[in-house]
């Protein structure tokens, strides 16, 4: 693989885990995101479970061995996310969608190489 193509991904990597970790941190930490999904009715376990699992799976998807296990679960908290959004009519997901096709992306990219 050429050299450059390795760089940027391995910047998207980065850019994208630690992206995702300070938003889930701020989804998991912060009062105002506590409030604003208690309008969706849903119990706040719901929302720390996916705090947590995106942090985890953010955490997973930068590590070098781990890069398989972590895109592939924070692909998933990403959708159970964008399924959530959608069923309460809140249609800004392009965030959301970007980071999973970043993350899909950076999984290719890496078996690619490999």
């Amino acid at each position: 693989m050429n050299n450059r193509l390795r760089c940027a991904l391995i910047a998207l990597q980065w850019v994208v885990g630690i992206v995702i970790l300070r938003e889930a941190a701020f989804f998991a930490f912060s009062p105002h995101a506590a409030d604003a999904f208690a309008r969706t009715g849903l119990p706040n376990f719901i929302r720390l479970g996916l705090a947590w699992a995106e942090m985890v799976a953010a955490v997973l998807f930068l590590l070098p061995r781990t890069i398989k296990v972590g895109g592939g679960l924070l692909i998933a908290v990403l959708v159970v996310a964008v399924v959530i959004h959608l069923l309460h009519r809140w249609w800004d997901v392009g965030p959301l969608l970007v980071y999973a096709a970043a993350t899909w992306a950076v999984m290719e990219g890496k078996k690619a190489a490999a």
